[in-house]
């Protein structure tokens, strides 16, 4: 067949692939035998450079996923469209696959060609089979069936385990920048041979993750189908093939889960049938597309939370969530349990160390005061940063012996050796049970030990001393 004058005509880029049917195991059973010029120009600098009849490694990086798509569309002959985020060129890409007549038995020839843009064309997403956009549709309603998060990615997982027909499913979140990641959610059925995956996030398995990106960078995901594709991965991954080999594992799929060109996380199935795959593949690919906004949708708003509410230097609630706590409470929306109390805590010397050692050993100053007081949290103890120099506790369901004992453990801790200096005000509940009042009281008390500690130490600067 004249190969040469039919892929000539295809303006887009395109090149004529053959695939050796007898070889399964070859890496060599992918042979680019010709293409156009558009194509000859994405892989050689000058057109005579091009060179007919050679593996197709010879201009691209080897990518089993690619391969599976050849196999597919020679073996079952018919013609293969997927639009897919391919990390490796920062792209998206639109592969066209078309069998074409083979003048020998044991070659399958097909037509290769594709394009790429940097940016999701929605058109081109929305071009899947009808049970891809079944599962698809299915996983969209469910992101909008409750606003608990949580309780909505375990649904989603629990779904997406069932389409696949696997034996696990899950999520796992990454963040490359400070090396941590954790297990959002995932499902593995009734399968009661199945280990929780948290019995194998252990601090070691970072290492495994950090392999990943090595496994998919040829391409848009990463997948296990056969004892080839374990050997290959075995190369690059030895310690977490041997135990995906001894948790019975045969077959793998894992789609990153990408945003602003970074990688927030994964997605993966493992165990299903080798021959859902493409369907498999095409309905994860969509699927991780649109995970991914919620999840950095979610980040984003608890990122927001935290900046909102957290003093960003010592960690603790800031000012506008203490106002918003009390606002909450007078208004008999979220009531402060009975009996409580409040201590006023504030920082001494800052001044006087912001002037002759620099604001950054103040900063430090005031940053082991919030350490000293975190260590006394717990559930009913809130602490927040309520001014320059200044904290507040609130501490909800505690009795007088109880407010006492706290009482007593702050004030072991406000002058010793080496540590930052403070002056602490308390007033329980007995005395005053409008938090207001009782803010007040404890305000005033904290001034009076504020004066008797600046009387015993002329050295330092009192910065708010009442006029």
């Amino acid at each position: 067949m004249d190969y040469k004058n039919f892929v000539s005509q295809f303006k887009r880029v395109a090149c004529i692939l053959s695939v050796d049917l007898k070889e399964e195991d070859s890496d060599n059973r992918y042979y680019v035998v010709d293409a156009n010029d558009a194509y000859k120009m994405t892989v050689v600098k000058k057109l005579e450079d091009f060179e007919m009849n050679v593996p197709y490694t010879r201009y691209i990086p080897k990518a089993a996923n690619f391969e599976d798509l050849c196999d597919a569309c020679v073996t079952e002959n018919k013609p293969i469209h997927t639009y897919f985020d391919i990390e490796l060129y920062n792209a998206w890409m639109e592969v066209f696959m078309t069998p074409l007549e083979s003048d020998d038995p044991d070659k399958g020839m097909l037509l290769f060609s594709y394009e790429m843009n940097p940016k999701a064309d929605v058109n081109k997403l929305a071009d899947i089979s009808s049970e891809t956009a079944t599962n698809v549709i299915k996983t969209c309603l469910m992101l909008r069936e409750t606003d608990d998060f949580q309780q909505t990615m375990n649904a989603v997982i629990a779904d997406i385990r069932e389409q696949c027909g696997a034996r696990r499913c899950c999520i796992l979140l990454t963040d490359y920048e400070k090396r941590e990641y954790k297990l959002l959610c995932e499902d593995y059925g009734e399968d009661p041979n199945q280990v929780p995956l948290s019995a194998y996030l252990t601090e070691e398995f970072y290492k495994v993750i950090e392999t990943w990106p090595r496994l998919i960078k040829k391409s848009n995901c990463f997948v296990i189908t056969n004892d080839k594709d374990m050997d290959e991965a075995y190369k690059i991954a030895p310690e977490w093939i041997d135990s995906l080999r001894g948790d019975n594992v045969k077959t793998l799929v894992i789609y990153p889960l990408r945003s602003d060109n970074k990688t927030i996380g994964y997605i993966w199935a493992g165990n299903f049938d080798p021959a859902k795959t493409l369907m498999i593949k095409e309905t994860l690919g969509l699927t991780a597309f649109i995970l991914s906004t919620e999840i950095a949708n979610e980040q984003n708003i608890r990122k927001m939370k935290i900046m909102s509410t957290t003093d960003l230097l010592t960690g603790v609630y800031n000012r506008n969530a203490m106002n918003n706590r009390i606002i909450d409470d007078v208004n008999g929306m979220n009531v402060i349990p009975k009996p409580f109390g409040v201590f006023f805590i504030d920082v001494n010397g800052l001044k006087t160390i912001n002037d002759t050692q620099g604001h950054l050993s103040g900063d430090n100053l005031l940053k082991d005061v919030a350490s000293a007081l975190k260590d006394l949290e717990g559930d009913n103890i809130e602490i927040y940063r309520v001014g320059g120099d200044e904290f507040m506790i609130i501490v909800t369901e505690s009795k007088p012996a109880d407010f006492d004992a706290f009482h007593k453990t702050l004030l072991a801790k406000c002058e010793l050796p080496n540590r930052a200096h403070f002056a602490v005000g308390a007033c329980h509940s007995d005395e005053a049970e409008d938090i207001r009042k009782a803010m007040q009281t404890a305000d005033a008390r904290m001034y009076e030990v504020k004066e008797e500690y600046y009387s015993r130490h002329p050295e330092y600067e009192w910065h708010n001393k009442p006029v």
